[in-house]
């Protein structure tokens, strides 16, 4: 299940250094995590989740859109507000907030938390959240069992795990046409598809997952203006095994060259897939098992094992 490994330095680099614009290139991101939040009823449903939402997590918040929509819709809820990028962290929570922030905390207005961390070792006490958003920040893990392990460790038994992603078919037309031209090293982030993430849900031991897929197509006007806009939005190659040097400018006329065939012939504009998944699942009792190696392993506290204490004879 795991794949090429991500850097992660160059993953919260890259997304530290585009915190300032990313909201002026982030429209696509925008709309997917509005219609991902559209989802949110669902743990408001008695049927599903009798009990109040308490504690949040929103994974990869970046510049806490996802985390404000939360806070204002669960004014009691303590939102925790996770980003691997400093800079991201800074950019929704400002220290010219800090006025606005003590006001609300004397009116005793909620707002996000913010938490610089992993996704990976999150730094949140087992069973203590109902629900984990996370708005297109996990195509960037690599190793699904392990961060859906973590998931299930920190959500309570029956809460709520909602979180899109991007799938293998995003940007499949660079990464294509770049590996024409230089195949020493890829250029375009490989991403795990849908049934990669339904089977890792279900070894996790998640309850009644539900996956969708879209594919979305965006059109710009160059090739240069595609990898501008990728750029401001921080998605940029965080391949552990990427070219470490400069790539040339003839590598790069070569690709364009070969981009130019996805044109649709009525156009000029080259065509950029994204294909965007989705899941929602609920977290199984603390003893129920995990798929391991095709077999089912049941997880215990410690603290619940009794020992038998035998004199020494």
């Amino acid at each position: 299940m795991a794949m090429s490994g991500f850097d992660r330095r160059q993953v919260s680099h890259a997304f530290s250094r585009a915190a300032t614009q990313y909201d002026t290139g982030a429209a696509l991101q925008r709309r997917i995590g509005e219609e991902l939040l559209e989802s949110i009823d669902y743990i408001e449903d008695p049927i599903f989740h009798p009990e109040p939402v308490e504690v949040i997590l929103d994974l990869g918040s970046g510049t806490g859109a996802g985390s404000r929509w939360l806070q204002n819709h669960f004014p009691q809820a303590t939102v925790l507000s996770l980003d691997l990028a400093i800079g991201m962290l800074r950019q929704a929570h400002p220290p010219a907030g800090m006025l606005q922030s003590l006001r609300n905390r004397l009116r005793k207005t909620r707002e996000p938390l913010p938490i610089l961390a992993d996704a990976r070792a999150l730094p949140v006490a087992d069973h203590s959240v109902d629900l984990i958003h996370s708005n297109l920040c996990l195509q960037w893990i690599e190793d699904l069992p392990a961060v859906l392990n973590g998931f299930r460790r920190v959500l309570k038994p029956g809460g709520m795990l909602l979180f899109s992603t991007f799938g293998p078919m995003t940007l499949h037309e660079l990464r294509m046409s770049f590996a024409q031209v230089d195949d020493d090293a890829p250029h375009v982030s490989p991403f795990a598809n849908i049934q990669q993430w339904g089977d890792a849900l279900v070894a996790a031991g998640f309850r009644n997952p539900v996956l969708d897929r879209d594919l979305i197509i965006e059109k710009h006007p160059s090739f240069q203006a595609l990898l501008r806009s990728l750029k401001t939005i921080g998605a940029t190659n965080a391949m552990s095994e990427r070219r470490r040097s400069l790539t040339g400018k003839s590598r790069f006329a070569r690709a364009a060259q070969v981009y130019a065939q996805w044109t649709d012939g009525v156009s000029d504009e080259l065509p950029a897939s994204w294909e965007v998944i989705r899941a929602l699942a609920w977290a199984p009792p603390i003893d129920a098992p995990i798929r391991h190696a095709g077999m089912d392993e049941v997880r215990v506290p410690v603290s619940s094992l009794k020992v038998r204490r035998r004199d020494p004879e």
